[in-house]
């Protein structure tokens, strides 16, 4: 892959999901691909094109907008008799992407060698019929929809969700929301890449707000669509209050949230009867210690149901050592949950005096859910 934009972040998770062995060059990459980068799913050489890059590959995908340096880039493909599918040009490719619709365990591929706006219309219709929607764009111009993603498996975005994403002019979309979802877009979709990579780049919140108060006043139908559910330490409060306040309409679409998806994936139901009647959910991105923390541990600590902890791994040896300072037992089963849902999900079981030093060890990374309670091993 050479370019490291909208275009490359777009057509990344169709790679990978095709089990494609992905190395990106350019000199800069999205906050998403450097989540790709960093999670060990894509290698990355951070400068500009070489000859020497094409050795090796079965094809090249060539995401940039420099005509030359994308001319370049197909001599030297051509030379080692290489795939290469141009995003800017695809009649001086030697290969093309179809144009995919994915509905359930359907896949519909089209591609037509003449006319690519022929190969999407016809995906389009096809993917019309498949989701049967009902609604008509012209009825959400100038709207917003706060959707829900889910955990991170596409399948787990609600049908409802999946039509508003399909009719969007504009998606702004966080580094959570499952990659093979932004694949399917139109093409005439703008993609605006707001990631919030733990400690790493970021968009301003202001900024997303401004996003998408304007494209929105711009007559565009505006998706903002969010890994997990909006409303679950989702800032969608935050995002509806900015839109209501500039007089633009806000659709809420609620989504799977990952704090009860993954430890149900992972076999551990948060409730369970005779075991727990209750569960709380906290963040753990702010120590216990922090005046910032709105959280009550010694609270916590006393409570007899299901605990489970988002954005907490960095936390995690604070948050431990405070439920048992505060007077949990050292021995409650403890489970950490990485990219529930999703074919790279990793679950590791422990106990709470203990789990900090497993994750460690396990190498385990976010995004990662942590589950203290009974329910751990009730099931096995």
């Amino acid at each position: 892959m050479v370019g490291g934009g909208a275009v490359a972040t777009r057509r990344l998770p169709a790679l990978l999901a095709a089990g494609a062995d992905v190395h990106v060059v350019s000199p800069e990459l999205t906050p998403a691909l450097h989540a790709y980068v960093e999670s060990g799913r894509i290698t990355w050489t951070a400068r500009r094109f070489e000859p020497a890059d094409v050795a090796g590959a079965w094809l090249i995908q060539v995401a940039v907008d420099d005509v030359e340096a994308a001319e370049q880039i197909s001599v030297e493909a051509d030379k080692s008799g290489t795939f290469c599918v141009r995003a800017d040009d695809r009649h001086a490719a030697t290969a093309w992407t179809p144009a995919v619709a994915r509905r359930d365990d359907i896949t519909v591929a089209v591609t037509d060698s003449g006319d690519r706006r022929r190969a999407m219309a016809v995906r389009d219709a096809i993917s019309t019929a498949l989701e049967t929607a009902t609604a008509e764009a012209a009825d959400i111009k100038g709207t917003v929809a706060l959707v829900g993603s889910g955990p991170g498996d596409p399948e787990l975005i609600t049908v409802k969700g999946r039509r508003l994403l399909a009719l969007a002019d504009v998606v702004v979309a966080d580094r959570l929301v499952p990659g093979m979802l932004l694949d399917e877009l139109r093409e005439d979709v703008e993609l605006v890449d707001a990631s919030k990579i733990p400690y790493g780049p970021s968009v301003a919140q202001e900024e997303i707000n401004r996003v998408l108060v304007d494209r929105a006043r711009a007559g565009k139908f505006v998706v903002r669509l969010k890994g997990g559910d909006p409303f679950v330490f989702g800032r969608g409060g935050e995002e509806v209050v900015a839109c209501t306040r500039a007089g633009v309409p806000v659709l809420v679409v609620p989504g799977v949230t990952s704090s009860i998806a993954a430890p149900a994936l992972a076999g551990i139901p948060v409730t369970h009867r005779g075991v727990a009647h209750e569960f709380t959910v906290v963040s753990g991105h702010v120590p216990p210690e922090s005046e910032l923390s709105l959280v009550d541990w010694s609270a916590l600590a006393r409570a007899r149901g299901t605990l489970v902890i988002l954005m907490g791994l960095k936390n995690l040896p604070k948050i431990a050592e405070r439920l048992v300072a505060d007077g949990k037992s050292a021995g409650t089963p403890a489970a950490v949950v990485q990219e529930g849902s999703t074919s790279t999900q990793r679950v590791l079981r422990s106990t709470l005096g203990e789990v900090a030093g497993a994750v460690a060890e396990a190498g385990i990374r976010p995004p990662a859910v942590v589950v203290l309670g009974d329910v751990v091993n009730e099931l096995g």
